[in-house]
């Protein structure tokens, strides 16, 4: 039978798809990209910068909502909605424009990507605040912040806190899962926050059910999880006021052009990943020197 018509009678609860993605308007769909093998896919400040713009400019051009985010250094998570049956050119046109500017920054050919993105359809509310939360601690899991509030490439503050900025991040369909009231709702998932920091969570990329089980064990650290849940069906799944929110990433790009930000790498990481790119297309140290406006040493001790 039809995907679209099992979702419309209630008979499936989720829906995975690495090819033949879903493209029905209204859908809520959690997004993952990885990169090429062990390729990064963002170096320094200026690369996030640049895919949090790219976002924000899809969100517009193709009627996105984008309820979370988050970026590692080598893979994305998106959580999103389209109005319109958009998301195979939002997604085309996001992560092709991202590898050009990546590897024209960088100086690399090839597949900046490894293969099609990924596509789980969310069709229950524990699901939903369950990607939400698995996308936020990402970077906690990872060890590359202790708290994920103050991690700087995801969207996890604008559920933590109010701001008289607006930003392109909706959180008032996740939160409003969790209570009518929006202080409330805020609290609750600060609650999640702090105990899903506890559970484990398995790579989504090695695993389909990765944030249902995810979502199993937080509902044991946190049983009033479900009767949350039953209230605000009960109350009609009514959405929480929007707030507008902010971000420190937001300030940055508001007045920044995509083409403004820096084609040059800038640290010793980002350095270090263009002249091996160099190298590979059978420049020598010495050349490399020259062409990136190093001393023949600088080059030597980067590559140690």
């Amino acid at each position: 039978m039809d995907p679209i018509e099992l979702i419309k009678e209630g008979r499936i609860k989720r829906y995975f798809r690495a090819t033949r993605k879903l493209n029905v308007p209204g859908l809520v769909c959690h997004i993952t990209q990885r990169a090429a093998g062990k390729e990064p896919l963002f170096l320094e400040r200026s690369d996030y910068l640049a895919m949090i713009w790219l976002l924000k400019e899809a969100s517009r051009k193709h009627s996105l909502q984008i309820y979370a985010f988050c970026l590692m250094p080598n893979h994305i998570h998106l959580l999103l909605s389209f109005s319109e049956g958009s998301l195979y050119d939002a997604m085309r046109d996001l992560f092709a424009q991202y590898a050009m500017k990546f590897n024209k920054k960088y100086e690399r050919k090839g597949h900046l990507f490894g293969g099609p993105y990924r596509q789980a359809v969310c069709l229950d509310n524990g699901y939903l605040v369950a990607a939400s939360l698995y996308i936020h601690l990402n970077p906690v899991k990872a060890g590359l912040s202790e708290n994920p509030y103050k991690y700087h490439w995801s969207s996890c503050r604008p559920y933590g806190r109010s701001s008289e900025h607006k930003t392109f991040v909706d959180p008032g369909l996740v939160l409003g899962l969790l209570s009518g009231e929006a202080f409330q709702s805020r609290q609750r998932y600060q609650e999640l926050v702090l105990r899903g920091s506890e559970v484990e969570m398995r790579p989504v990329s090695e695993e389909k059910k990765a944030v249902e089980s995810f979502l199993f064990l937080l509902g044991q650290k946190v049983p009033h999880l479900w009767s949350w849940f039953r209230d605000r069906r009960a109350a009609g799944n009514l959405k929480a006021p929007v707030l507008d929110e902010t971000e420190s990433w937001e300030d940055k790009i508001n007045d920044l052009k995509c083409e403004g930000l820096s084609r040059n790498p800038v640290n010793r990481a980002a350095l270090k990943h263009a002249i091996e790119q160099l190298i590979a297309r059978g420049y020598t140290r010495e050349e490399i020197a020259q062409r990136v406006g190093l001393s023949r040493k600088t080059v030597y001790n980067l590559l140690r």
